[in-house]
Parts: C-alpha cells; sequence; structure tokens
C-alpha cells in the first residue's frame, strides 16, 4: 500500500485526534477517495513523521495520532538556493525538484533581468503559492523539514544584507572553477542563480564582491529551470547523500 503523506501546520503528538484542515481533507478524500480505517502519514516541520489513522471523512476529516517516528530524510549538507525569479510554471519546477534534491533554503530574488514583476497583495500571493509547492513536494518526496522559502527581496539587498557563509558559488558561464572541483570546508552551501536571461555583468560583480565563487556547469547553457537542479544533484553526489 502506497504511504499516504499530509501536511498539517497543527502541534502534533501519539495519541492525539484531530481534524485536518480543509485542503488536507480535500486532497485525502475527494482527491484520494480515502476511507475511514485508512493509515496515513503525518508530518508538520519538526522533522518527524507521525503514523495515523483516518477516522472519519466528514466535512472536515478526523484523523488518530498512532505513533511518532523518526525521519532519516534529511541531506547531511545545508543548502540554501537563491534563485533568480523565473516565470509561474518555471519557478514551480525548479522549487518543486529543488524540495526533491535536498534543498534547505530558497531565497526567490528579483534580478535586472526577471521576466515576473510583482509587489504588494500579488506578490503576497504568489509567496504563498511557492510555499503551498514546496509543501506537496515533501508530501510526494518523503521529507518531514519544510525548507523555508524567503519573502523575494531584490538580489542587490540580499548581497548587501547577508554575508556568505560556508561554500557561496554563482553559475558562471565560462568560469574555470566547477562544482566538480570545489574543496569546501563547511558543509552549508549557498548557489546563486539567474533567471531567464541569466544575470547580468553588475550582478556578477557584486556577487563576486560578496564572496560568491564563480563556477561553470559545463560548455552548455543551462535554462534557469535546468542550472540550479543539476548544481544541486552534483553537490548531493560529492557531498550528500547521493
Amino acid at each position: 500500500m502506497r504511504e499516504i503523506r499530509l501536511y498539517t501546520d497543527q502541534a502534533l503528538q501519539p495519541g492525539q485526534r484531530l481534524q485536518l484542515d480543509k485542503e488536507a481533507t480535500r486532497h485525502a478524500v475527494q482527491v484520494l477517495r480515502l476511507q475511514p480505517g485508512h493509515p496515513l502519514t503525518l508530518f508538520n516541520g519538526d522533522g518527524f513523521n507521525y503514523r495515523a489513522r483516518l477516522e472519519s471523512t466528514t466535512k472536515q476529516a478526523d484523523v488518530q495520532v498512532v505513533e511518532r517516528c523518526e525521519n532519516a530524510s534529511e541531506s547531511p549538507i545545508r543548502v540554501r538556493l537563491i534563485q533568480g525569479i523565473s516565470r509561474s510554471e518555471r519557478m514551480d519546477f525548479t522549487l518543486q525538484k529543488a524540495v526533491e534534491l535536498g534543498v534547505t533554503e530558497i531565497v526567490p530574488v528579483f534580478t535586472r533581468r526577471s521576466v515576473l514583476n510583482l509587489s504588494g497583495p500579488r506578490l503576497e500571493k504568489k509567496t504563498q503559492h511557492w510555499r503551498s509547492v514546496v509543501t506537496s513536494a515533501c508530501e510526494q518526496s518523503g521529507r518531514s523539514h519544510v525548507p523555508q522559502v524567503w519573502s523575494p527581496l531584490p538580489l542587490n539587498h540580499y548581497l548587501l544584507e547577508n554575508i556568505a557563509s560556508g561554500c557561496a558559488c554563482v553559475l558562471v558561464p565560462g568560469a574555470t572553477q566547477t562544482l566538480a572541483t570545489l574543496t569546501p570546508q563547511a558543509t552549508h552551501f549557498s548557489l546563486l542563480i539567474g533567471p531567464e536571461g541569466g544575470l547580468d555583468g553588475d550582478e556578477i560583480s557584486a556577487a563576486l564582491e560578496a564572496s560568491f565563487t564563480g563556477v561553470s556547469m559545463g560548455p552548455r547553457i543551462l535554462r534557469t529551470e535546468t542550472a540550479g537542479i543539476a548544481a544541486l544533484a552534483v553537490l548531493q553526489a560529492r557531498f550528500g547523500d547521493f
């Protein structure tokens, strides 16, 4: 039987009976058509799995929490993905796959070549959508820590306000250094990826001045939704749990 994983923002403990929120209820009852008695796995971002049982499928489904279990799905490395904001479907794809590849934090940044430029309520709505994509990816991939999605900010603000720590890399076509030749002294990484069209020269220079290392992903030009995923895969293969 396939494991059904559902996220809840509620505190969880064995022996507890609780109601799922409307979205989790809809997914369990209307999409998956689960019946009372079906086993579930709940998680709330604290790093544990909670084995549970569906008790009722009324307007808001009731579940009984049975036990708390360790979840060893997290990578030994911590990776912050600083992603130039791209068009909707590309950004969603990037976030989803980054979660599957073990990213720890995601920082959406506006750059000079970003096509999507939102502000105010529309930006807040988009940010909440991205966080929902990340949570759904955790459900699918078996993670119980939910990666943090920062509120979007301009790249130059990020570089001015955040000191690069660990191994910080920016993808630069033609750079002599590659991810395969890195010899980091830390287990935490930052990856800066441009949007469609990439970062411009001034942005790359600003990143280098902020202690980022320019690295190449080979002789081919990668799309924005490919670059970060490929880089994460290399880091997991070299230093993580692949």
